[in-house]
This record gives structure tokens, C-alpha cells and sequence, in this order.
């Protein structure tokens, strides 16, 4: 899996209210979600972020409650991953549950910058920083989680695993 974007950058401790503020809870529809994606941290993101574009954070992306809203918002906006210097435990695999590719970095967080393009395999384990010609170790994505994030996370994983082996 290779994901290539421009990324839109973070601090520390964005915890699942800044990510989606909860006043917007009282839904679950992906794309109002998405239009609030960010919003408390930065009022601006939902409106610029692109299809495709990458999030980079410091420690503790996704801290907080353990609500899915927080990664399916992001993912409803567009975005094509997460890379972080930490992650949450339950951010973590809400997201990968939902299919959103997360990527624990500290030395990707450390160096990306606001608009740098990066490409990250993740099944090499590895981010490549385009704009500044540095490259950061990651690690891989074992083959099955590859496979759950590319069905789009793991309900559609299992569907089509029971139905291969019914």
C-alpha cells in the first residue's frame, strides 16, 4: 500500500474533541462528521484539506473518549492517513477498524511540515518526505492489516472472509 499527499500538520494531546467536536454527536452521517473534521483544532481544516492529504501529529494523536467518530470524521474528510509520533490505544484501533491507515512516527512527526508531500509504504515501512528528501523508518503493515484497510476496515474485511469461506 503506497499513500502519497501533502500534509496538514498537528501538536500534541489532539485529543477526539478536537478532532470532532462533540456537539456535533448527535450524528453518525460520515460526511456531516467530515464538514466538522478538525474544527476545534484548527476551524479551517475541513474547509481546505483535499482528497488524499495527510495528517501528521505529535504525541497522543486521538487521546479522549473511545467514541469512532473521531476516525471515521477524518476519513470522511478526505483523508488518505495519519502519521503521529503516538496514537491513543482505542484511537488506534478505531481507526484501523474503519479502515483510516495510521502510522506511528515520532521521528516523521518530528520532521514533516505544514504542506510538506510525503509518500509512505506501508508495506516497506517507510515514509518518504518528498519535499525535503528525508526518509523516516515506520513499521510495516503485516499483510492481513493491509488487507482490512484496504476492504475498508473490518467489517467489510470479515464480510468478504465469510463469504470466501461459506
Amino acid at each position: 500500500m503506497i499513500i502519497q499527499g501533502k500534509c496538514h500538520t498537528f501538536g500534541n494531546d489532539i485529543d477526539t474533541d478536537a478532532i470532532i467536536p462533540a456537539r456535533y454527536l448527535n450524528t453518525s452521517d460520515p460526511e456531516e462528521l467530515a464538514r466538522h473534521c478538525m474544527e476545534d483544532a484548527d476551524p479551517t481544516f475541513a474547509g481546505r484539506v483535499q482528497k488524499g492529504e495527510i495528517i501528521v501529529a505529535g504525541k497522543n494523536f486521538g487521546c479522549g473518549s473511545s467514541r469512532e467518530h473521531a476516525p471515521v470524521a477524518i476519513k470522511a474528510a478526505g483523508v488518505a492517513a495519519v502519521i503521529a509520533a503516538s496514537f491513543a490505544r482505542i484511537f488506534y484501533r478505531n481507526a484501523i477498524n474503519i479502515g483510516l491507515p495510521i502510522f506511528e512516527s515520532p521521528a516523521a512527526a518530528a520532521g514533516i511540515k505544514a504542506g510538506d508531500e510525503v509518500k509512505i509504504d506501508a508495506e516497506k515501512g517507510e515514509i518518504v518526505n518528498l519535499t525535503r528528501g528525508e526518509t523516516y523508518p515506520v513499521a510495516p503493515f503485516p499483510p492481513f492489516m493491509q488487507e482490512l484497510i484496504a476492504a475498508g476496515g473490518l467489517m467489510p474485511y470479515v464480510a468478504r472472509k465469510v463469504k470466501v469461506h461459506v
